[in-house]
């Protein structure tokens, strides 16, 4: 019986491709503001770990977005199925590489979906799977962006704060932003997740409220307690996420992920999730995760608590007497009620129990949001060889629902 493996194109998705575009040049823009600033200034230190994080960020984003090109390329039948002559500039992969290592390849792929996206919305013509495939794509990859870049910048901003001991109002307001902008930066990768999986309920404006605030109140503190201990011992920072990142890369490579189709772009992929997890909790593997999750939880706490007592025990104590015993409250009580938010999530606000789902016989129970990989973003459970087939994200439905009967492609002989 065939079924529905996406949803439908329309007018709004539309809009925040365009709005989208906007976003990323508007980031930019800022970026280079900033930067520029404290290069006239003589903050050439600050203004070298900003460009630096810069082009981090970038380079990480065009290596995924053009090992998934490549990936696409390879799949039987792909161009003439979803119409992927319209990425980029189609079978031309040297200028697509050139592009990619002009650091466009990101730019392209936003007016490549609002190209596929006005037609199909505007001239009704086919290709509406096809459309929502792209937003999806560059969903992730502004996930990826967001913490390769903008949770790094963050840190750095406050930092800059603490350090000079001055901070105007628009400085606070452009905290708040920032950090509001992760947060809702991770709502929407999780909104856009469950709207991909037809075995999941969709994520209400309810229940997306609360996973909002509970992911603001993690990563507030998280971002706080990094910034409050790099102003205390500026020197070991590095020395600080060079070690835990180490850690999780390791862990991540224990968890065997297989998110990507070669070995080069699955270490790029780990070494990301490590850099995530040194801001945030992200799943990564296939199975229940409430046990990785305490784990987690458990060891960023700890993490935390250290951080704050050696900013506690080494601060200039002159410059922070007026803030100091207040952070040292509020930081710990507002990661505390965070994880109470996200349990509370689960027990009352998750989809799956304020609207029961009505499913076929076969299909998979609906999972917490906590134990959706990063790979089952662009799952396609088997559709018939008219509609897209991404072998990786089958593969790894295969792995991830391991004792349910998940649909496979006819056609596929793996």
């Amino acid at each position: 019986m065939e079924r529905e493996t996406f949803s439908k194109y329309s007018w709004i998705d539309f809009v925040f491709s365009v709005i989208g575009v906007f976003t990323f040049l508007a980031d930019w823009g800022s970026d280079v503001w900033v930067a520029t600033e404290f290069y006239c200034r003589g903050h050439f230190f600050w203004f070298g770990v900003l460009i630096g994080l810069m082009v981090l960020s970038s380079v990480v984003v065009q290596m995924f977005s053009w090992f998934w090109l490549t990936y696409d390329r390879e799949l039987p039948g792909f161009s003439a199925q979803t119409g992927a002559e319209t990425v980029l500039f189609g079978d031309r992969m040297k200028l697509s590489f050139l592009l990619h290592v002009l650091q466009l390849g990101f730019l392209c792929r936003h007016i490549s979906a609002i190209r596929q996206g006005f037609k199909v919305w505007w001239r009704k013509e086919e290709g509406s799977e096809y459309a929502v495939y792209l937003t999806h794509d560059l969903s992730l990859l502004r996930l990826i962006e967001t913490f390769c870049e903008s949770a790094p910048q963050l840190t750095l901003m406050i930092y800059v704060m603490l350090r000079t001991n001055k901070a105007r109002t628009v400085q606070f307001v452009s905290v708040a932003a920032s950090t509001t902008s992760i947060a809702w930066m991770v709502v929407d990768y999780h909104r856009s997740l469950r709207s991909f999986l037809i075995h999941k309920d969709k994520q209400g404006w309810g229940s997306s409220l609360i996973y909002f605030l509970w992911n603001l109140l993690l990563i507030a503190p998280r971002v706080a307690a990094l910034a409050l201990f790099s102003s205390a011992l500026p020197g070991y920072i590095a020395a600080h996420f060079l070690m835990l990142w180490s850690v999780f890369v390791v862990w991540a490579w224990q968890q065997r992920t297989d998110f990507m189709d070669s070995v080069g772009g699955e270490w790029l992929y780990r070494a990301t999730v490590g850099l995530i997890w040194y801001f945030s909790w992200f799943n990564v593997a296939e199975g229940r995760t409430r046990g990785r999750s305490l784990i987690y939880h458990s060891f960023m706490t700890t993490d935390g608590v250290i951080l704050l007592v050696t900013w506690w025990c080494y601060r200039d104590l002159v410059q922070t007497e007026a803030y100091a015993l207040a952070l040292l409250i509020a930081l710990p009580l507002s990661y505390l009620l965070g994880l109470l938010l996200k349990t509370l999530y689960y027990c009352c606000f998750h989809p799956k129990l304020l609207r029961p789902p009505a499913r076929e016989p076969g299909l998979p129970d609906d999972l917490p949001d906590s134990e959706v990989s990063f790979k089952d973003f662009s799952i396609q459970d088997g559709a018939p060889s008219s509609r897209l087939a991404n072998k990786r994200m089958a593969c790894h439905a295969t792995n991830f629902y391991t004792e349910q009967r998940v649909l496979r492609n006819p056609h596929d002989t793996n």
